[in-house]
């Protein structure tokens, strides 16, 4: 059959019809994921076209996902990393919504707390269970969006449900109803989509639910959700796990806008950035994370590596302010006590550090040889050098330049590092396996630079550590 789409302005063949495939035992594709071995990666060497939509942003899930995976938050911590959150997303909203819990006192009050903020974005969604009486909750609250846990691989269908695919697409539209006749946008979390039977159950469930909402005029939103990180982006390679062609194949075969789409990934293969930067590239809106990247096993996507992608993607930061994720990484550490790794990109302590030497020297002459982007002004985290036996003159030299500020710097020949260098160099001849502190630092500057010390300290006697062993 013939038709014009007003989307991509073209007459197109509409060749197929998506029917629910109703097997009598579970699809498990075995041969993709025989589970006593690494899962394999098959290619059909079909190539569907990028369609970036206009459009592109970040959804949050830290105070659903990501508070599963460590100890809960209080209400005053969650109050503070939404406001924290509402700051990073700019006056455009570039962190367009964030999920909530609703099932404790707690959860609620946290909600209460955050409406009360006034602030438009992130817009305070729900997260309930697949059934009605959760509904009243969601009103209770005043929330216009829940989203809705619509599991759709037969890992989940046969083996956790214990139904048939057709059970679970009638339960699953029977709770989109009953949301619309609420007057609740829907959101349907597609559980692991990416071991999923994408012609035999999720385009004719979503098909389905595209009915649903034409027939009610307002949105169903989709969340493809890559639950065990299983989504790749090579081109060619085959559904379930294609990335590019679940988001081509929801877009074009089950016709979802793009503004209700949203990809929702899991770092299980170290591809969650990706992932979701690829969802963006081939027509999704929404990419959906937790900040610093929380959640079960290894995480969800980290929020502030979407947003860094964003920019880079698009050319421009949209009125974010960056400086914020290193704001949140402190609060994470000072007052919820989460040790972020120390080499986790954009947040952890050593992410523009850099203890060699040779790479020292390319630093003191241009920090731009070995610094990602000027981390000082995108995240008030200047470049630092951490001294070690691997250091040189060249990594004592920039680390007296940068604490003590110096206008003219010392070049790596002055007599006094070299001074300083014999010095650590006969820490390390001793046996020390440890790097040297930044107050061993500071006592080798007093001992050795006494005049630059002097006027350092009396411009600022504040900020130099107080314990010092030479």
């Amino acid at each position: 059959m013939l038709r014009f789409h007003k989307g991509r302005r073209t007459i197109e063949i509409d060749e197929h019809k998506y029917e629910l495939q109703v097997p009598q035992v579970p699809q498990l594709y075995r041969d993709l994921f025989p589970y006593i071995e690494v899962p394999k990666i098959a290619f059909n060497h079909r190539v569907v076209p990028m369609n970036p939509p206009p459009e592109i942003w970040v959804t949050d899930t830290t105070f659903r996902d990501g508070q599963q995976a460590m100890q809960p938050f209080t209400v005053q911590q969650i109050v503070g990393l939404y406001t924290m959150l509402h700051r990073l997303g700019g006056p455009q909203g570039l962190i367009r919504q964030t999920e909530f819990f609703l099932y404790t006192d707690k959860d609620r009050e946290a909600v209460r707390r955050c409406q009360a903020l006034g602030y438009r974005y992130p817009e305070i969604t729900a997260w309930i269970r697949a059934e009605k009486k959760d509904f009243a909750l969601v009103r209770e609250m005043g929330l216009k969006e829940t989203g809705i846990l619509t599991s759709c691989s037969d890992y989940h269908i046969f083996l956790k449900l214990k139904k048939t695919r057709k059970q679970a697409m009638e339960q699953y539209l029977d709770i989109v109803r009953a949301a619309l006749e609420a007057g609740i946008i829907p959101r349907c979390h597609l559980e692991d989509i990416t071991r999923a039977d994408f012609y035999g159950f999720v385009i004719p469930f979503v098909r389905e639910l595209m009915r649903l909402a034409d027939q009610a005029g307002k949105p169903v939103k989709i969340r493809a959700c890559d639950t065990m990180g299983f989504g790749v982006t090579y081109p060619g390679a085959s559904l379930p796990r294609s990335v590019n062609g679940t988001i081509y194949g929801l877009t074009t075969l089950a016709e979802v806008p793009s503004e209700w789409l949203e990809w929702h990934g899991h770092n299980d293969f170290y591809r969650a950035v990706n992932n979701a930067a690829t969802a963006w590239l081939y027509g999704c809106c929404a990419a959906n994370g937790t900040i610093l990247g929380i959640g079960e096993r290894t995480g969800n996507t980290p929020i502030e590596g979407l947003l860094v992608e964003l920019i880079a993607l698009r050319g421009e930061d949209f009125g974010m302010d960056t400086t914020v994720i290193t704001e949140i990484a402190e609060y994470f550490e000072r007052e919820i006590g989460y040790p972020i790794p120390a080499n986790q990109p954009l947040v952890g302590a050593n992410f523009n550090v850099t203890r060699a030497g040779i790479h020292a020297d390319g630093i003191l002459k241009d920090e731009e040889i070995y610094n990602i982007f000027d981390t000082k002004r995108i995240l008030k985290r200047p470049v630092n050098v951490f001294i070690t036996d691997k250091s040189g003159l060249a990594g004592i030299a920039y680390w007296v330049n940068a604490h003590l500020k110096l206008e003219k710097p010392l070049p790596k020949t002055d007599p006094r590092l070299l001074k300083m260098k014999e010095w650590v160099d006969q820490q390390y001849q001793a046996g020390r396996t440890t790097m040297i502190s930044d107050e061993e630092m500071w006592e080798q500057v007093k001992w050795h630079l006494p005049d630059l010390y002097q006027v350092f300290t009396a411009a600022k006697p504040k900020t130099i550590p107080t314990t010092v062993g030479a």
